[in-house]
């Protein structure tokens, strides 16, 4: 019961006990403060419900560093002017406490205002996205009520605005994660190209040989015309998997290396799409859209009308939850294939990315391993290296995955452990990123030099 019921049934008991009293002036007194009671009532019923909000806000995707200008309009279409209306634009909790904060808001989205019958006021701020996520503006929460304090009325206007801010793309100097494999060892899927930078031999020239083929220096020493024959490359695409567990990323380093993950694996789709070659992601991680409709669905308070509302808060917690367990254990996932617009679907993913704490890794491995083709090269983003992680990729390889881990900003102590877990298992091709920079030279640096394996050895 509110605290205007409360009043409102003392104010009768007090004209009650006045009148069997026979007090004249209390029960004036009592007439009187009911009669306030009934008018604030009243006022803050009808302010309130003659109130009208709508927003204007753009939400097509936005790059890291964009903008969007947010308008909230509120009219009021009652009789009365509405003395006064608190309100509040809602925005994620997470993008606000974090700090350095994921947005930053110029302007006022939270305000006082005063509204005259039949008029409109305007709310106008500017939202700076500073890191990639999936951000829900909105609804507008607005508040009012008596000068008293006697009683308070809330609503909730406007729909909601989503805004999608895709992740970083770096360019990547060279990218060298190929499936070098025995021939026969795996059959592949679809047919693959020449590599003009690797010389397999000599060989006739046939007609119809191109005459950028013909090798000049075998055809002088032979007399007849010979021609270059090039070895097939032996890229076949490949298949990013990112271990988005909580548990991986502690508080101390976040959320720069879950960022840095995220942008790793984006940029490297980038680059395997730019050579036209097959590409997939998946991850242990949660969509954030799916979250956002979880949290609607906890708060979801119904209507005395409506029917099909839940009966009790409880219920609807029990209801919640009972969705939230199931979300969190199905892996985020975009098949491995061709396409041009695969990419753009993993980057959308890659944006609506969020850490969890219900699904392994090694979990994640089991539950799209049948889902993945075997001549695309296995590339594991893993910001720690459990045992079970490493017996996870371990009977990937075995099972004929080429595998290549990137480790994402381990400390001193812990690189060692996870190369010689890995090691354990027989994947070698280890490297590892601590930096934008870093992930830039990522292929260049193995390609060339000693290799982050060769260092692991040197530790160990």
């Amino acid at each position: 019961m509110g605290s205007g019921w409360r009043w409102l049934w003392f104010v009768l008991a007090l004209i009650g006990a006045s009148l069997a009293l026979q007090a004249g002036l209390v029960a004036f007194a009592g007439y009187v403060l009911l009669g306030v009671l009934l008018l604030t009532r009243y006022l803050a019923k009808a302010w309130i419900t003659h109130v009208e909000g709508s927003r204007e806000c753009k939400a097509e995707p936005l790059q890291v560093g964009g903008s969007v200008d947010v308008t909230v309009k509120l009219k009021n279409t009652g009789t009365l002017p509405v003395g006064w209306l608190l309100v509040e634009d809602m925005l994620p909790e997470f993008a606000l406490e974090q700090r350095p904060p994921r947005v930053n808001i110029k302007g006022r989205r939270i305000t006082v205002l005063y509204i005259p019958r039949g008029k409109t006021k305007v709310i106008k701020y500017k939202i700076t996205f500073a890191v990639r996520g999936y951000y829900q503006i909105g609804p507008t929460f607005v508040e009012t009520g008596d000068v008293f304090g006697l009683h308070r009325r809330h609503r909730v206007l406007t729909e909601p605005a989503f805004v999608l801010v895709l992740p970083k793309i770096l360019p990547l100097a060279q990218y060298e994660f190929a499936s070098k494999r025995p021939i026969g060892e795996v059959r592949l899927a679809n047919r693959l190209f020449e590599d003009p930078t690797r010389t397999a031999g000599v060989r006739p020239y046939q007609v119809g040989d191109p005459l950028q083929r013909v090798h000049w220096r075998a055809t002088a020493r032979t007399g007849e015309l010979h021609v270059r024959v090039y070895e097939p490359t032996s890229l076949a695409g490949a298949t990013v998997l990112i271990d988005f567990h909580a548990d991986g990323y502690f508080s101390r380093g976040e959320p720069a290396r879950s960022e840095l993950a995220v942008t790793a694996a984006c940029s490297i789709a980038h680059a395997v799409s730019l050579l036209n070659q097959q590409i997939g992601f998946a991850s242990n991680g949660r969509d954030a859209a799916e979250r956002i409709r979880a949290e609607a669905l906890e708060k979801a308070t119904p209507d005395e009308d409506d029917e099909e509302g839940f009966d009790t808060r409880d219920e609807a917690r029990e209801r919640f939850e009972e969705v939230a367990q199931t979300d969190r254990l199905r892996p985020v996932q975009v098949p491995t294939r061709r396409g041009y617009d695969q990419f753009e679907k993993i980057r959308e993913s890659l944006a609506r990315l969020e850490q969890t704490d219900g699904m392994t890794f090694a979990r994640l491995v089991v539950e799209v391993a049948s889902r993945m083709p075997k001549d695309a090269t296995v590339i594991a983003l893993l910001p720690r290296v459990p045992v079970e992680t490493s017996v996870a990729l371990g009977q990937l390889r075995r099972q004929g995955y080429a595998i290549t881990v990137i480790l994402i900003g381990l400390t001193d102590d812990d690189e060692p452990v996870a190369h010689g877990r890995l090691l354990a298992e027989g994947v070698r091709d280890v490297r590892h990123i601590r930096n934008e920079d870093e992930l830039q030279a990522l292929g260049e640096r193995h390609a060339g030099g000693p290799s982050v394996y060769n260092v692991a050895i040197t530790l160990a």
